[in-house]
């Protein structure tokens, strides 16, 4: 539905404020070849709107192949050994990328210096659809601590997953879809939480249901995939089609890292849909109503170097599954794909 840019501005502003950007603030809008020009526009103008000191970092194409979600390199980036836009951007207080750093190292350094990255690559009808609210935050943090102070996380599901994981060496990944504390990344749109397992700790059986969806391959599975676990790693794979285009994606990088489980979360947004994926051409979302809707279990495959682990793999692939129960040492969180914790129930 055509909107006027008067709707755009201002549902721009709305999450710009809420991530401080306004007087006295040095924003950095980080743009490359595949940045969507309608975010670009908004971006710059909201940021100059709330009377930030801004400017735009545009970075040509690289040694990246292509779109983020779509190059075959998780950690390569445009922005990669370009060290002249990697200082600049340190020195921002905020930058909202339009580029896409996510897993990158360049990413973590930017904000180990303390810079706040707001990840924008989505069209407007999902920002629009999925504008953060301070109670998104309020949810989040809530499923963030639980997450921290547990030890075990156990999924399960009708379908056959059993899946038992150790927890607690590595950070929690909080997203609430603003950035406002100093050195945290988000993304808008967003709602989800995740950590990584302790290494070689995950055990047991993910059985992915027709209807659950593969990234980044950005389709729904229409035949029951099997994932037999041990050690930390995917050992056997087992199904029709879908099974065998997974397995064959796997292989093609020549890597048993890429077979590791990585990171594991669940789903906290009210508006995220799990039937968007079917309605766009795949070029057009990056996916996230998949990874945030409300209750969904994400699981995830490949490296954790983000998190300070030791898997560097190429291979990344985020695997949204519906009707799973989740619960951290021993305490149900979720319960058949609804958030049963009372602290992160959408407030009424």
């Amino acid at each position: 539905m055509p909107v006027s840019d008067d709707h755009r501005l201002a549902v721009w502003r709305n999450v710009l404020e809420l991530s401080k950007v306004g007087a006295g603030q040095n924003a950095a809008v980080l743009t490359g070849e595949w940045s969507v020009a309608a975010n670009v526009d908004m971006a710059m103008r909201g940021c100059v709107s709330l009377g930030a000191r801004t400017c735009r970092i545009d970075v040509p194409p690289g040694a990246a192949a292509g779109a983020f979600g779509v190059r075959g390199n998780v950690a390569i980036t445009p922005l990669s050994g370009h060290r002249f836009a990697v200082e600049a951007l340190k020195k921002a207080d905020i930058v909202v990328d339009l580029m896409g750093l996510l897993h990158s190292p360049e990413q973590r350094e930017i904000l180990a210096a303390g810079t706040r990255i707001l990840m924008v690559i989505e069209p407007f009808e999902m920002l629009a659809r999925m504008v953060p609210t301070q109670d998104d935050k309020r949810r989040v943090q809530a499923a963030e601590k639980r997450l921290q102070a547990a030890r075990t996380m156990h999924v399960t599901s009708d379908a056959g997953t059993d899946l038992r994981m150790r927890v607690g060496e590595f950070p929690v990944l909080p997203q609430w879809g603003y950035s406002d504390e100093p050195g945290h990344w988000d993304h808008w749109p967003s709602a989800l939480v995740a950590t990584w397992p302790n290494e070689g700790s995950a055990q047991g059986r993910v059985v992915i249901d027709a209807g659950d969806m593969m990234f980044p391959f950005k389709t729904y599975v229409q035949s029951r995939i099997t994932l037999e676990i041990s050690g930390g790693c995917i050992t056997g794979i087992e199904g029709g089609f879908d099974a065998k285009y997974l397995r064959k994606h796997l292989e093609s990088y020549g890597d048993n890292a890429a077979f590791a489980v990585s990171h594991v979360g669940w789903g906290l947004h009210p508006t995220a849909s799990w039937g968007a994926l079917g309605t766009r051409d795949k070029f057009q979302s990056h996916g996230m109503d998949a990874r945030s809707f409300l209750g969904n279990f994400l699981f995830s495959t490949g490296p954790n170097a983000e998190a300070g682990g030791s898997n560097h793999s190429a291979c990344h692939i985020d695997i949204p599954m519906a009707d799973c129960s989740v619960s951290l040492d021993g305490e149900p969180v979720t319960i058949k794909g609804e958030v049963v914790a009372p602290d992160q129930r959408v407030a009424a």
